[in-house]
């Protein structure tokens, strides 16, 4: 059974990136609880609910001639009905009319707490951090409820400081 809740998040975490990119917002409901708490330090915002959410990246995300997230290095940690999930994202913005350049690239993590529900795993809560960026600071232009924040994180200090949802579930098992 663990074996197949680890493939099943990893699923999840994946479709949140196809979601993402093709605008598909009701997919999002198959990747987030209802009560989504989605701390984005890269966006520099917090949201509460899901609706609230996809309201807001579709706000920001149309804004883009073109964008692509992709995760790498999952890593699942299961705990009966919770799961904690780790993994790396790669964050491509394009705008074409954006003054210095047409592109941003973000690199980051994601640290996501999952519930197990009727309908599958869904993320509960999830932190994503900016560890570099490349290209034109101006292509993610700020909308209401988004304030690009470029400060950059260390996943060591993180770790050290026991912010890391995942490495703490697995210290304790």
């Amino acid at each position: 059974m663990a074996a197949q809740d680890k493939t099943d998040v990893i699923e999840v975490l994946n479709l949140y990136a196809f979601a993402l990119d093709s605008h598909q917002w009701p997919l999002f409901d198959r990747v987030f609880t209802d009560d989504v708490v989605a701390e984005f330090g890269p966006a520099g915002a917090v949201w509460t609910g899901l609706e609230n959410f996809k309201r807001s990246f579709d706000v920001f995300h149309v804004t883009l001639d073109n964008h692509r997230h992709s995760l790498s290095g999952h890593l699942v940690h299961v705990e009966g009905d919770r799961a904690y999930a780790f993994c790396y994202g790669d964050w491509l913005l394009v705008r074409d009319d954006a003054e210095d350049g047409a592109w941003w690239l973000g690199k980051g993590w994601y640290d996501d707490e999952l519930v197990r529900t009727e309908q599958g795993w869904r993320i509960k809560h999830r932190v994503v951090r900016l560890i570099h960026w490349t290209g034109n600071p101006r292509v993610p232009v700020p909308v209401p409820e988004h304030n690009p924040d470029m400060k950059l994180h260390v996943l060591a200090d993180a770790v050290a400081a026991g912010h890391i949802r995942y490495f703490e579930a697995v210290k304790k098992a």
